[in-house]
């Protein structure tokens, strides 16, 4: 019996433990809804609660005010988005065809943020949180690395300082339409997404040849 006691006290916590994860995960999907649907600034805590089906109360005993809630978010987002920059910009055969390359790593950026539209609401908005802003800086200088390190196969005999410079233009150029792509849905982001990839290679391949 005694054996038994035990193993009920050890568990008790453990689900405790998984109980406040649910609670959380829902609270932030509830945070992601309000700050797309009305920007970071004018959500509140009580919107966020309405939208998780919560009391204030409850969400104030997982967080103290909504930038809390926002850094937490920001913070998980970005943890995804590093690894899909792993997955997106891992390094090419030279042989691969450009147009392969490019169209296989914006597929999978706009996959993300499409599947998280909340990423541009808040790295993107001009109130976004000073600590998140400082870390989305840091995301954005691994993402020129990578693209950098991406693109150098294809340019062998380019500077380094120049293969720098068309990584930033090909960032500044997805990022301009990575904000028209999510104005729209269906078909039309479709169409968004090809004129996006379109661009790029437009851009890239007299650089290439």
């Amino acid at each position: 019996m005694p054996a038994k006691s035990e193993k009920t006290g050890k568990e008790q916590p453990r689900r405790r433990q998984a109980r406040g994860e649910r609670r959380i995960a829902q609270l932030l999907e509830a945070a992601a809804s309000v700050f797309c649907t009305t920007g970071y600034t004018a959500a509140s805590t009580n919107a966020i609660a309405r939208e998780a089906g919560v009391s204030p109360g409850t969400l104030y005993q997982f967080f103290p005010n909504k930038e809390a809630i926002a850094i937490e978010l920001g913070e998980r987002l970005m943890s995804e988005m590093r690894r899909t920059y792993g997955e997106a910009l891992a390094p090419v055969d030279p042989a691969t065809p450009l147009e392969e390359a490019v169209g296989a790593a914006v597929d999978r950026f706009i996959d993300f943020n499409c599947r998280h539209p909340v990423f541009y609401t808040l790295m993107h908005g001009s109130d976004i949180p000073g600590r998140m802003a400082e870390e989305h800086d840091a995301l954005h200088a691994t993402l020129i690395g990578r693209v950098e390190a991406l693109l150098t196969p294809f340019l062998p005999d380019t500077p380094a300082a120049d293969v720098r410079r068309t990584a930033e233009v090909c960032v500044g150029i997805y990022k301009a339409g990575l904000e028209l792509v999510l104005a729209h849905e269906g078909e039309e982001r479709e169409a968004y997404v090809r004129e996006l990839k379109n661009v790029l290679l437009r851009y890239l391949a007299p650089l290439v040849d």
